[in-house]
């Protein structure tokens, strides 16, 4: 009997430990750990972007249903915008909020099923994105506001990633006039888009892409300041700012996957006349095209681009080192 007696409660503490072992397995079983938010945890390139989705409080969204698509930049494109997973979890939620509000779609978007065309409009929870799918040379390449998608359709469980070379800004004006103003390294080229009258023509529905000169090089062409722009007369000033404006939205990386072998093309201004076009290595990715060199009919030397694809509701923006000329 006495046996019998000291079996008992060891086979009870057995079947009670077997029990919470089963309901442990199966919670763990109920566990899914494809959800992007744990997707992003497990890539060792998407660490300061799993830090956004923390600081942003989005992690809890990113582990609903879905569908969602995340538009993901590298860690390699947050540290070119200055950002580290640190200092992203130190930064101001509200920031961060928006930033990866503009980088994340509802719905499940396999870019590569798109049309092959260029700058397709699509919506982020943050506004506006433009996505192209085109084929350059043997590669099949997608963009995303001008940024390459480097991993395309990564999967999970509540959606797709999409990994990218760059981190978006998301666009804070509607007209490309406002965005213009807001640049302070190009007053002397506002005031000639407004003494010229074609403030408004760039502020209409568009889309119009502008390459707007530095305050150097308006300098440089003989324009040293505000009020002796205004005085100028508004049909040369008409002429200049024309030379510098296209009809649609182009991103510098457009260039690159619309230019052929021999790395050069043309473009086709407001005015009718063409600006030479020359593929240039980008700084920030030695050994790969990723910016150009523009050539005004009057230019001897090429112009660079200096701060390029700033977005707004109507076109982008670029910042370029010279004034493109129609003669010498």
């Amino acid at each position: 009997m006495k046996r019998i007696h000291i079996l008992l409660p060891v086979l009870l503490a057995a079947g009670l430990c077997w029990s919470s072992c089963s309901k442990k397995d199966a919670a763990d079983d109920m566990i899914d750990n494809n959800l992007i938010t744990l997707v992003v945890a497990d890539n060792f390139n998407l660490s300061v972007y799993g830090a956004a989705l923390r600081r942003s409080n989005m992690d809890n969204t990113l582990k609903t249903s879905g569908p969602f698509t995340a538009l993901a930049p590298s860690d390699g494109a947050f540290s070119a915008a200055g950002f580290t997973v640190t200092g992203m979890l130190m930064a101001n939620p509200l920031l961060v909020s928006r930033i990866v509000n503009y980088h994340l779609l509802d719905g499940k978007y396999e870019l590569n099923k798109l049309p092959y065309l260029f700058n397709q409009e699509l919506r982020s929870r943050g506004g506006k994105i433009f996505v192209t799918h085109w084929i350059k040379g043997t590669d099949t390449v997608i963009t995303i506001n001008g940024a390459r998608v480097l991993a395309e359709n990564m999967a999970a469980s509540n959606g797709l990633i999409q990994v990218i070379n760059h981190v978006l800004a998301p666009y804070v004006h509607e007209q490309l006039g406002s965005a213009i103003m807001a640049e302070q390294d190009i007053t002397l080229f506002t005031q000639a888009l407004i003494s010229s009258g074609q403030l408004q023509t760039i502020n209409s529905t568009g889309p119009y892409t502008v390459f707007a000169p530095s305050n150097a090089a308006m300098q440089a062409q003989g324009y040293t300041t505000v009020q002796q722009v205004s005085e100028t007369d508004p049909q040369v000033l008409k002429q200049l700012v024309n030379y510098h404006v296209i009809r649609g939205r182009r991103f510098i990386y457009d260039y690159v996957l619309s230019t052929g072998p021999s790395n050069t093309n043309r473009q086709v201004m407001f005015d009718g006349n063409t600006v030479g076009i020359e593929l240039a290595e980008d700084a920030a990715e030695p050994g790969r095209f990723g910016t150009i060199m523009l050539t005004g009919i009057g230019n001897t030397q090429g112009i660079h681009v200096v701060k390029k694809d700033i977005l707004t509701g109507n076109g982008v923006l670029h910042v370029i080192d010279g004034v493109l000329k129609i003669t010498q």
